[in-house]
């Protein structure tokens, strides 16, 4: 059979040269959209992309700012930045890197604390990156990692500045402390504020300036290969430093207030009332700020947290107590104020009293009674029942009126975080809260300090500069200047007038400073140890909180000793001088420690020493030379101790 019969030639010719056909122009389409494609991305888009692979190649890398640092008024260090070294770890560079933490412990003091954050951190970090292992070494420490630095391969120390508060527990409070930026304050914080920031401030003016002392971050430029590591370094850019910060503070007077309140939990607040400065903010007990820095560990935070004398809490600025009879020549004032009562109107203090149609009693703090107390003698004595009647006349709202708008029962607006407001009642008050009417023996406790009111020493303090300043006043603040760290040029920060508070009668200002001065000055003053061989006129006023209500058949008060520590009442007192020029105003609330005269005073008056003298002259310890009772007979013939207590 011929070949032809069984094979087509003519027909796999066409179709061979029609397949060749179409793998040509396959081919050629192909390499048309490729040779596009490369003319597009190498032509047409060649800024873009090369702009891209820079970006791969050129990384920014954020730098920290140097934080401002924090001075007393006098040019003090309360809170530096001091040189560091950092031990660290390159995890990449390691070969075991349980052996490696093992023999580093005998190099350098490591705890659990330390590993543990140290292998959190390693999981979280690229391993070429060094990784902090131990903050802060010591010399020594870094001495004996020197010697045998060879043999810790992967291991190298930086040197850095850490944050340092030389007051450490006296100026906690007020100066506060830094700590690691969390989660949540990156997320709230607007797009690069944090950037390349891992401390900022947690509480005290860290917090509460935390804009100003925080400064620019700058920024290097670093050439790094595909996989994020560093080659070399292409460029710097300087960041700008924080601002430094003047505070009012006296550094030398917040020492002597902690000092003075000796074993004493509570606070003390001195401003100057020509201007709202705060000159001392002290709460006792404090804490160690340094502890904070870098990470507290859950068992000591634990400790701090449970103390039952809670050194974490701000005594001087969240603490809330009854003002006691710190408040009664604000209610003189109110009296007078609105014509309830003249400077020489008197009531009879029998030792008790009770309301119409109750059985009720009312008692004065001296159960004997002051006989007849006229406006003077009743702030100078403190009498219970000359307030207790001013009280009745005057009613919770027109009471409420007149206190606070000398600053008690909302918060002062000073520059700290924090602050508590307190509480000074109404009759409008107690219905939207408590859904109760108002009762005539609750406006009886008001009177004297007591019941609902709460107070925070520094509305004591500012109460107290408030009528010091007849009226007059600026809001409390801490920060009285900055200054820009490179050109040293200072800002002052003008104090903040508050609204004055005019009266009908503007003597009545000097009426109740004048019974103030016989508080630490007259015969019989509640606080007359303090005033005998003071330089300078003090104007004062003394108080007692109560913590336990005494059962209605008691007739005599209980003593000190006789009643367990956390029953024992506040011992409270509020000052200003010089009387005729007044540079300060002092509160001072000492917990459960009885009398506002024997335990608060003295420790205000030792804090007026140091600011208006430079020395505190005052000794407490000392027994006052006329301690023994001196017989005062008043108009009514009765005759009083001139040492008494409030």
């Amino acid at each position: 059979m011929a070949l032809g019969s069984i094979k087509n030639l003519h027909r796999e010719r066409q179709a061979f040269l029609a397949r060749a056909l179409f793998g040509t122009v396959f081919c050629l389409v192909c390499s048309s959209i490729l040779i596009a494609r490369l003319f597009d991305l190498q032509v047409l888009q060649n800024e873009y992309f090369q702009t891209r692979a820079n970006e791969n190649r050129m990384r920014v890398m954020p730098v920290a700012p140097v934080r401002g640092l924090i001075y007393d008024r006098h040019g003090a260090l309360l809170a530096q930045n001091k040189p560091a070294f950092v031990l660290e770890v390159v995890p990449e560079q390691v070969e075991g890197m349980d052996t490696l933490l093992q023999r580093l412990s005998g190099v350098v003091q490591l705890t659990d604390q330390d590993i543990a954050r140290f292998k959190d951190r390693v999981r979280k970090t690229p391993r070429y990156r060094p990784v902090p292992l131990r903050n802060n070494l010591t010399m020594e420490e870094l001495a004996r990692y020197e010697l045998d630095r060879h043999a810790f391969r992967g291991v190298d120390v930086s040197a850095g500045l850490t944050r340092n508060y030389p007051l450490g527990a006296s100026g906690a409070h007020i100066i506060g402390y830094v700590g690691g930026i969390t989660e949540k304050e990156l997320s709230d914080a607007p797009e690069n504020t944090y950037e390349g920031l891992s401390l900022i401030g947690k509480t005290g003016v860290e917090k509460s300036h935390e804009d100003t002392l925080r400064g620019k971050s700058g920024a290097k430029i670093i050439e790094a290969n595909a996989y994020g590591r560093p080659l070399r370094e292409l460029d710097y850019r300087r960041g700008y430093p924080g601002r430094n910060l003047y505070l009012s503070v006296d550094s030398k007077v917040q020492l002597i207030a902690e000092q003075a309140l000796g074993e004493l939990d509570g606070a003390v607040v001195a401003i100057d009332p020509r201007s709202g400065e705060v000159i001392a903010l002290v709460s006792k007990p404090g804490f160690d700020p340094h502890l904070f820095i870098e990470g507290i560990d859950v068992k000591t935070y634990k400790a701090l947290s449970n103390d039952p004398k809670r050194p974490l809490f701000n005594r001087a600025l969240q603490g809330t107590y009854p003002p006691g009879s710190t408040v009664k020549p604000a209610m003189a004032m109110a009296g007078l104020e609105y014509g309830v009562v003249t400077p020489e109107d008197g009531v009879y203090c029998r030792g008790e009293m009770s309301l119409p149609g109750s059985s009720r009693k009312y008692r004065c703090w001296k159960r004997s009674g002051h006989g007849f107390q006229d406006m003077v003698g009743g702030v100078m004595r403190s009498c219970d029942i000359y307030f207790y009647e001013l009280a009745i006349k005057l009613g919770i709202d027109r009471m409420h009126d007149s206190m606070t708008r000398l600053g008690l029962g909302h918060k002062t607006g000073v520059d700290l975080p924090l602050e508590g407001s307190g509480l000074f009642p109404s009759r409008e008050w107690k219905l939207r809260r408590r859904k109760e009417q108002w009762y005539p023996g609750e406006t009886l406790n008001i009177g004297i300090g007591q019941g609902y009111t709460l107070t925070t020493p520094l509305q004591l303090a500012q109460m107290t500069a408030r009528i010091a300043m007849r009226g007059k006043g600026f809001k409390p603040h801490v920060v009285y200047a900055t200054q820009d760290a490179i050109t040293r040029e200072v800002t002052r920060v003008p104090p903040e007038p508050l609204e004055p508070i005019e009266l009908k009668d503007n003597h009545n200002w000097q009426r109740v400073i004048d019974a103030m001065i016989d508080v630490a000055h007259g015969a019989g003053g509640t606080a007359a140890r303090i005033g005998r061989d003071s330089p300078y006129r003090i104007a004062a006023k003394t108080g007692t909180a109560q913590v336990a209500a005494m059962r209605q058949d008691e007739k005599k008060a209980r003593s000190l000793e006789s009643t367990p520590l956390h029953l024992r009442d506040h011992a409270l007192f509020v000052a200003f001088a010089p009387a005729d020029d007044p540079k300060i105003a002092v509160a001072v609330i000492a917990e459960h420690a009885g009398h506002g005269g024997s335990v608060a005073a003295p420790i205000a008056r030792q804090v007026m020493d140091m600011y208006l003298l430079g020395e505190v002259r005052y000794n407490a310890a000392a027994k006052p030379a006329a301690a023994a009772p001196v017989a005062t007979p008043d108009a009514d013939g009765h005759v009083h101790d001139e040492d008494v207590e409030d």
